[in-house]
C-alpha cells in the first residue's frame, strides 16, 4: 500500500534542509544574489550535498552514498522548492545520478568513481539533453532524446557541471565540462541557469569523452533519469505551490483595510480555501510518485504522469495567487514572489510539459481521444 505519510526520519532530514536554508539561503536574501549574477552560492551547495549528505540520498552505501530513497530526495526537493534554493540537486543528485545507477554492474564499474564523487558532492554532473525532454514511458508514445552531433540547446545546470552525461546514438558518454562550449542563456528562471552545450572534443573524435553505456543501455538508463527527475520534480514543484499560499495567508492576515485584516474578507478566504484544496492534492501525487519511485513500482510511470500533470498547474496557479494577493508590492523586484512564479513557470515545460504528461497517462491507461464527427464520415 503507498505510504503518503512522513516517517520521522524523513521529518528529521526536512527540519535539517531547513534549517540550513534558512540560514544560508532564505527567500529574502534572493533577489540580490539574482541581480549580482550570482544566485548559485557554493558554500551552500558543498553544506548541503556533503555536511548534510543530500547529494548522496539514491546512492548506494556500498557506492559512497546514504542508502537511502527516493522518498527521502523528494522531501529534500520540497524544500528546495520553498526557498527556490539555486543549486543542482535535481539535476545532479537526481537525474544524472539515477541514469549512471541505471547502468548494469559491467558498465557501473567504469563510471563508479563519477557516482561516488556525485554522492560526496565532490562534483556536479548533468545530463546534456534539453531541459523540457520529457520521460518516455512507453516507446510508442515517443522516444527518449539523444543528443545528436549539433549543439544542445537548454541544459539546466550546465554552467555548474563538472562533468556531462551525454546520450548519443551509440551510447552513453561521460565528457569533461572542460571539452564542451557551455554559453549560458538568459532563463525565465533566473534560479535554475540554462546554457547551450557544444560539444568541441579533445582529440577523441567524433564521440568525446569516455563512452560508459552501449546504445541500448544508454536509452534505458536515460529514460530511468529523467522519469525520476520528472517524479521528484512534482515535490519541488509541491514546496513552491506550499510557500505561495503561507505567503499569502500571513500577507493577507497582517495587511489591513477598512480596519479588517483583507484576508478576513470572503472572497479572498474562498480563494485560499480552494488553493488550499489543490494544494493538499499535490501533495498527495508528488508523495505517491516518490513512493512508487522508491518501491520500484510498475505503476511509477503512471504516478510519475498524474503527479506532474497536477502539480506543475497547482504551482502555477498558487504563485499566480500569491502575486495577485499580495496586491503592488507583489510585482516588485524586491519581493521575492516573482522568482516563485518564474521557477513554477518554468518547472511546467521542465522534463516534459503537462501536455507531455497527459498524453503519457492517456496511453499508459489506454484511454483513446474521442472521435470528432468528422474523423466519424471518414
Amino acid at each position: 500500500m503507498t505510504d503518503l505519510l512522513y516517517s520521522e526520519a524523513e521529518s528529521d532530514l526536512r527540519a535539517a534542509v531547513r534549517s540550513l536554508l534558512t540560514d544560508r539561503a532564505g527567500p529574502a536574501e534572493l533577489p540580490a544574489r539574482v541581480e549580482d549574477g550570482t544566485p548559485c552560492d557554493p558554500d551552500l551547495w558543498s553544506a548541503l550535498a556533503t555536511g548534510i549528505g543530500a547529494a548522496g540520498l539514491l546512492v548506494p552505501e556500498k557506492l559512497g552514498g546514504q542508502g537511502a530513497g527516493h522518498r527521502e530526495a523528494a522531501v529534500v526537493l520540497e524544500e528546495l522548492g520553498r526557498a527556490v534554493t539555486p543549486v543542482p540537486y535535481l539535476t545532479s543528485s537526481v537525474v544524472a545520478t539515477e541514469t549512471l545507477l541505471a547502468l548494469d554492474a559491467g558498465e557501473l564499474r567504469g563510471a563508479g568513481e563519477l557516482l561516488g564523487d556525485l554522492a560526496a558532492g565532490r562534483k556536479v554532473a548533468v545530463l546534456a539533453v534539453p531541459f523540457t525532454t520529457g520521460p518516455a514511458a512507453d516507446p510508442a508514445v515517443g522516444p527518449v532524446a539523444v543528443a545528436d552531433a549539433g549543439p544542445v540547446p537548454a541544459v539546466a545546470d550546465a554552467v555548474l557541471a563538472d562533468v556531462l552525461l551525454v546520450p548519443r546514438p551509440d551510447g552513453l558518454y561521460a565528457v569533461d565540462a572542460a571539452d564542451a562550449r557551455i554559453e549560458p542563456r538568459v532563463p525565465l528562471d533566473l534560479t535554475r541557469p540554462l546554457a547551450t552545450v557544444t560539444l568541441t572534443g579533445s582529440g577523441t573524435g567524433a564521440a568525446p569523452g569516455t563512452r560508459i553505456a552501449d546504445a541500448d543501455t544508454a536509452r534505458a538508463a536515460v529514460r530511468r533519469g529523467l522519469l525520476a527527475g520528472a517524479g521528484l520534480l512534482a515535490s519541488e514543484q509541491l514546496g513552491v505551490a506550499e510557500w505561495c499560499l503561507e505567503e499569502a495567508v500571513r500577507h493577507t492576515r497582517e495587511r489591513h483595510q477598512f480596519n479588517r485584516p483583507v484576508g478576513s474578507f470572503q472572497a479572498l478566504k474562498h480563494r485560499m480555501a480552494q488553493l488550499w484544496l489543490e494544494v493538499a492534492g499535490a501533495r498527495a501525487a508528488a508523495r505517491n510518485a516518490a513512493d512508487a519511485l522508491a518501491t520500484g513500482s510498475a505503476e511509477a510511470p503512471l504516478a510519475v504522469a498524474v503527479a506532474q500533470a497536477y502539480c506543475s498547474r497547482v504551482a502555477v496557479r498558487a504563485a499566480e495567487e500569491c502575486v495577485q494577493l499580495h496586491g503592488g508590492i507583489g510585482m516588485t523586484w524586491e519581493h521575492p514572489a516573482h522568482l516563485y512564479l518564474k521557477r513554477a513557470k518554468a518547472d511546467q515545460l521542465a522534463l516534459g510539459s503537462a501536455g507531455h504528461h497527459k498524453d503519457t497517462l492517456a496511453a499508459l491507461v489506454d484511454l483513446r481521444p474521442p472521435v470528432t464527427p468528422e474523423a466519424r464520415q471518414r
